[in-house]
């Protein structure tokens, strides 16, 4: 609602909340016209995420987690950088460290970037399992998405010891890396190696968490 671009759909997914999250979304709404409210029935962040990409109508789409921030001049600084390409990718601030990307394939979080809407519709997140957005994001890649990498690290990402990829869940964990097995074995050879090095760098933050 801060934001210095004020031409904004403002969509909140509700996912059955257990706090005043939905009271205070409908507070928001009630003081913002641009404040868009929806409900879920606890159907997880995949499923929050497909339902606010149904309701999105500009050329547009940012996606930022419940718990993190952005800086008031986050969408202007990145509609600013988008022309000429399908999505912008930028970095994050992460307790006090800023990381700006080196590559278009650093990042796995679907947060970060600013996309068109049209260049990714198509893709949907995986409902109904953990680091879905890895899986996204790799689809992402291979589907030929052009990208530009900007220095920007106006993404303030909590760390929230209560998420769900806090902890380890080992069959999770087998379940993506089995999926990106398969995108491997499909994508083509000039693509091969988005996937696997997405493989590396998972099981290296797998082993080391």
């Amino acid at each position: 609602m801060a934001q210095t671009e004020k031409e904004l759909q403002i969509i909140l997914v509700d996912d059955e909340s257990t706090d005043d999250s939905l009271a205070i979304a409908n507070r928001y709404k009630t003081q913002d016209k641009r404040v868009e409210v929806y409900t879920q029935s606890h159907a997880g962040q995949s499923a929050a995420r497909n339902e606010g990409l149904r309701h999105a109508k500009g050329e547009f789409v940012a996606f930022v987690d419940a718990d993190d921030t952005i800086e008031p001049d986050w969408c202007e600084q990145h509609l600013a950088a988008i022309e000429g390409v399908d999505y912008v990718q930028s970095g994050y601030e992460r307790n006090t460290k800023r990381q700006s990307p080196h590559n278009p394939y650093q990042f796995t979080s679907p947060c970060m970037r600013l996309y068109r809407r049209e260049a990714i519709k198509a893709l949907r997140f995986q409902e109904g399992m953990i680091y879905e957005d890895v899986l996204w994001s790799v689809d992402l890649w291979l589907s030929g998405a052009t990208c530009r990498l900007i220095g920007n690290t106006g993404y303030h990402y909590t760390v929230n010891p209560h998420s769900t990829t806090s902890s380890p869940h080992p069959e999770a964990q087998k379940k993506v890396l089995n999926e990106l097995r398969k995108r491997l074995n499909t994508a083509p050879w000039s693509k091969k190696y988005i996937v696997l090095y997405t493989i590396i760098r998972l099981k290296f933050h797998f082993w080391k968490s």
